[in-house]
């Protein structure tokens, strides 16, 4: 191994390149911070609203898929993930949600010191919040918070009232005191541009001496002395190469990547591995299961007055957008495509929503053009509201299906398993029902468009979800923490249970999934696991 570093980080995604950013600030230790995507020059990956540009681009996107659904009438399901540096983080509609107090406190039940009290300093050390300021709110931070409220689309206000009109009170910041209510989403952009973590984090250090970042480098396995992780050996430029860790080797690929690369290496189901011909190092059946995610059903309508559609399809939109883009950083280029939502109950008697819900004031239909499929909106006005369960019971798994580090592995969500899981789907089908029922968007309404059968009762209703829900792309869970290796992969110091110099920091630890999008809490952890890896003694 003629390389040698302090640290290998194998993954620059939404965690790795914070921690590679963290731990290279001490001068003294040398970080090889490893990613199988490209640099990330395209303008998509950085103008905010380009990201449906790459939602389906190979060269920023591993494209997954998941094994036939068994209970989404065995259809496939759409997996994307970053490809890139930023990860995640460079193609995502980087809507900003911290999650609830209650989801670190499930987590503190199995990982002491991830409880919210734990971690709610940290989001306000990460954060540099551009809105109203808040006593809960972080300024200064990498990490940039936008609130786009006033660049808004009127359809998106429209929508604000009409949840109000049944009962969903607004809530000016659901990442303060109560996430509960309608918003307008907070989306990690800085002045006018994606805030990836490649750009927060990696690009302002991207010249450290001790700091090298290699893309295009695929890893192919962990090397491992007995049950020391000593080094990683990847493929870059055509070639095998490896690299040896004096002190550890972490693991950030993310839910799918990190479970397939322990796999490969050795750890994981021994019948599984034993299966792919690859030597067993150490037996844990929990690598690759517990998978969890967001299941996303929405209602398609075309509205009576202008959406995104008619300001964004037209030339003259395009051309609009792109001089109010170039001159001021502002206007419709810098937004997500999810302006507004909220967090609700459908319950009584729980104590945290148990409902996301989204508004999307355009439409589009997905059309190949070349082997590079677009979204194209649609000539005709329009808006869409979807919602997904925050806490949902249905768990699937991740497993490598061929001995070639290169083969996407097999992903079983295992959606809508749960009887509860369903119910809450029906409900929250019904409650996106009575939003676009309600006068305020009944108003500028046309009809629905999608989807064409009725949801009158709730068997046409779990029909209808069966048939036409998506993920929501919050994949986590599956090298989760947890006390001992009879339960979990990781321990609360995210350390692989039973292996030396080896940690994860992804959202794969994750014990159970936050109440809201991935991304936010995703970098909160690396920004943790930075603290536990310098605190501890050498």
């Amino acid at each position: 191994m003629k390389d040698e570093f302090d640290y290998i980080i194998v993954g620059a995604g939404s965690a790795g390149a914070v921690l590679a950013a963290r731990l290279s600030a001490d001068k003294t230790t040398r970080v090889l911070l490893l990613e199988a995507g490209r640099k990330g020059w395209h303008p998509y990956l950085h103008i905010p609203i380009g990201y449906g540009r790459v939602f389906h681009d190979a060269r920023y996107n591993w494209k997954y898929s998941t094994a036939p659904e068994p209970h989404l009438n065995q259809r496939r399901i759409y997996c994307p993930r970053g490809k890139v540096l930023g990860g995640s983080s460079a193609i995502n509609a980087m809507v900003y949600v911290r999650g609830c107090p209650q989801d670190y406190d499930e987590w503190e039940a199995v990982a002491p010191g991830w409880g919210w009290a734990d971690v709610a300093p940290i989001f306000r050390q990460m954060e540099d919040w551009q809105g109203t300021p808040n006593r809960a709110r972080g300024t200064g931070g990498a990490l940039c918070v936008s609130d786009v409220k006033a660049f808004a689309h009127p359809t998106t206000h429209a929508y604000i009232k009409a949840a109000e009109t049944i009962g969903i009170a607004y809530n000016d910041d659901y990442n303060s005191d109560t996430m509960e209510g309608t918003c307008f989403y907070q989306i990690n952009t800085r002045k006018g541009l994606r805030a990836s973590t490649a750009n927060a984090y990696l690009k302002p250090v991207a010249s450290r001496r001790n700091l090298t970042i290699q893309t295009g480098a695929m890893a192919q396995r962990i090397i491992f002395d007995g049950r020391t992780a000593q080094g990683v050996a990847y493929r870059r430029g055509g070639k095998m190469r490896t690299a040896r860790a004096k002190r550890e080797v972490i693991l950030c690929g993310g839910a799918i990547n990190t479970p397939q690369l322990l796999q490969f290496s050795g750890i994981g189901n021994s019948a599984l591995l034993q299966k792919m011909g690859i030597d067993v190092v150490l037996n844990q059946p929990h690598v690759g299961r517990h998978l969890r995610d967001h299941l996303g059903f929405e209602l398609i309508y075309q509205a009576t007055v202008p959406t995104l559609n008619q300001l964004l399809r037209p030339l003259w939109g395009k051309m609009r957008a792109g001089l109010e883009f170039l001159c001021k950083r502002q206007g419709l280029l810098t937004l997500s495509l999810n302006q507004s939502g909220g967090f609700v109950r459908t319950q009584k008697g729980i104590g945290a929503p148990d409902l996301q819900l989204y508004f999307v004031p355009m439409t589009y239909t997905t059309a190949p053009s070349g082997v590079r499929p677009l979204m194209n909106l649609d000539p005709f006005p329009g808006f869409r509201i979807g919602f997904n369960p925050c806490k949902p019971e249905s768990h699937g798994y991740v497993e490598i299906c061929a001995p070639d580090p290169t083969a996407p592995p097999k992903i079983v969500g295992n959606y809508l398993a749960s009887p509860r899981d369903r119910q809450t789907m029906i409900a929250g089908t019904k409650l996106i029902k009575r939003i676009a029922e309600s006068p305020a968007l009944a108003a500028i309404t046309d009809k629905i468009i999608t989807p064409e059968t009725p949801l009158n009762t709730d068997t046409e209703i779990l029909n209808c979800i069966r048939a036409h829900s998506t993920t929501i792309f919050h994949q986590c869970g599956t090298c989760r923490m947890g006390r001992d290796a009879k339960t979990s992969v990781t321990d609360n110091k995210l350390r692989v249970h039973g292996i030396k110099n080896l940690r994860i920091a992804d959202a794969s630890i994750f014990p159970t999934i936050p109440s809201g999008n991935t991304n936010a809490p995703t970098i909160m952890l690396a920004e943790k696991a930075a603290i536990i890896i310098k605190n501890e003694p050498q």
